[in-house]
């Protein structure tokens, strides 16, 4: 493996992930995404909907596609959210508990087969670099943003 880049690593590692988070969903008609949204509401107070897309790392566009889903499948349901008149809670309905619990199921078998296969020392250099990267990203120090200015 290294001769691989290191986001060729990321990137076909979540695709393998994802690829097995959808397989498994797609044996209760669902999706990861629809698994990952459940996991994202608080199930005692919902959430607001704003907070859910940022929550997530998610876009807007593809968050609201997936609401209406989850919502027309009856996992979900809108309210008003009384401390803002123009915002919107999102609760899970009983239904939308039951296939939470699924997902939160499926989601600690993933983490504890991992466990159990990868020494503590390792995950926690996993996590370590993970880390590194995504602070790396976030401050803007792989690409400075002057020297991609067109002229």
């Amino acid at each position: 493996m290294k001769d691989k880049t290191i986001d060729y690593i990321l990137r076909t590692t979540w695709l393998a992930v994802n690829k097995m988070y959808n397989e498994e969903a797609a044996k209760f008609d669902s999706t990861m995404a629809t698994g990952f949204t459940l996991l994202s509401i608080d199930p005692e107070n919902g959430t607001p909907s704003t907070s859910l897309g940022p929550k997530m790392g998610m876009e807007a566009t593809s968050l609201s596609r997936t609401l209406k889903t989850m919502e027309e499948k009856g996992l979900i349901e809108r309210k008003p959210n009384p401390e803002d008149g123009r915002g919107v809670l999102i609760f899970l309905t009983e239904f939308g508990r039951e296939k939470r619990e699924y997902s939160r199921e499926r989601v600690l078998t993933f983490n504890n087969t991992i466990r159990q296969n990868i020494s503590e020392d390792k995950l926690n250099h996993f996590y370590e670099v993970a880390e590194v990267i995504n602070n790396m990203i976030s401050n803007k120090k792989i690409y400075n943003q002057k020297e991609h200015i067109l002229k």
